[in-house]
């Protein structure tokens, strides 16, 4: 039986870290299900959720975050929308993407992302203007350009690792990653220690296959010496409704809904996140007009 997805969060080394990990293999494969995602977008994709995800849970109560990936590669930009509940939606602007292997045998994520390009990080954590970070993309492979990220934007040394396991038939088999994040005053001896360990360790998805579990993946880097303090499952889930189209058309104005009325006599709209399709006829559309602002 698979098991169920699982981010954890934590400490160790009497403080000296800040751990993260996750399970994503349930969230990735929802994801591509929804945005029938191409063996490599899927990668692509399943990478950026997963830091997203694990980047959720540093946050605190309703605050939430958006990361935009727009590499120069086929894929186009790449958006995942994380909370601190664990609730993760994404897309791709090309789903039907998919280069051959790259020269580890392995998929070419850095192919269809590209290697220039910008990673971009917003965060709405309550206040009156969102925080907004930015970094130049360094690879394209994902979990160096939030490695950069993490130093440059938030002046945190992390250690970043992400996997997405990609099966013949185009399932997601496993999905997961981990963050690490170096706080002020770790001993030089102790981040030696950690370099070694985070060089030595066997891919994500290959532990994961193993039946490790996101604890156990820290394990692997930080010993016995670990406290976990949250465990989140993360899901898919998105915020369309019916209702938040309905008001977008009232929003757009009595022009624009005649033109709309009298040219094509319905309406289909498109939420990017679940590609759930939305359809007003000329009788509801007539009813939004009556609603919307005078131009």
């Amino acid at each position: 039986m698979a098991l169920k997805d699982e981010m954890v969060r934590g400490t160790a080394w009497d403080g000296g870290l800040r751990v993260f990990a996750a399970r994503t293999t349930a969230l990735v494969s929802e994801l591509q299900r929804r945005q029938d995602t191409f063996p490599t977008a899927t990668a692509a994709l399943g990478r950026t959720a997963t830091a997203a995800a694990i980047m959720g849970i540093m946050l605190k109560d309703r605050e939430k975050l958006t990361v935009q990936v727009k590499g120069d590669g086929p894929i186009g930009q790449i958006v995942v929308d994380a909370n601190a509940a664990g609730e993760v939606r994404g897309y791709v602007d090309n789903p039907h993407v998919h280069l051959p292997s790259n020269r580890q045998g392995k998929l070419d994520v850095a192919g269809v992302v590209g290697r220039s390009g910008q990673l971009h990080v917003t965060k709405d954590l309550g206040l009156k203007d969102p925080y907004r970070g930015s970094v130049p993309i360094l690879s394209g492979e994902i979990a160096e350009d939030f490695t950069l990220y993490f130093a440059e934007s938030e002046q945190t040394p992390s250690a970043v690792g992400l996997g997405v396991l990609v099966g013949t038939d185009n399932t997601v088999l496993h999905a997961g990653g981990f963050v690490v994040q170096v706080m002020p005053g770790l001993a030089e001896e102790r981040l030696g220690r950690l370099e070694q360990a985070v060089a030595a360790m066997p891919h994500v998805t290959t532990l994961l296959d193993q039946g490790e579990t996101p604890e156990s993946l820290l394990r692997f880097l930080v010993g016995d010496d670990l406290t976990i303090h949250q465990t989140v499952e993360p899901v898919f889930q998105c915020y369309c409704s019916r209702e938040r189209f309905e008001r977008a058309l009232i929003t757009i104005g009595r022009h624009e809904l005649r033109s709309i009325i009298d040219e094509d006599g319905e309406a289909e709209l498109h939420c990017h996140f679940c590609n759930e399709k939305y359809l007003f006829d000329r009788d509801e559309l007539e009813a939004l007009y009556r609603l919307a602002d005078r131009d």
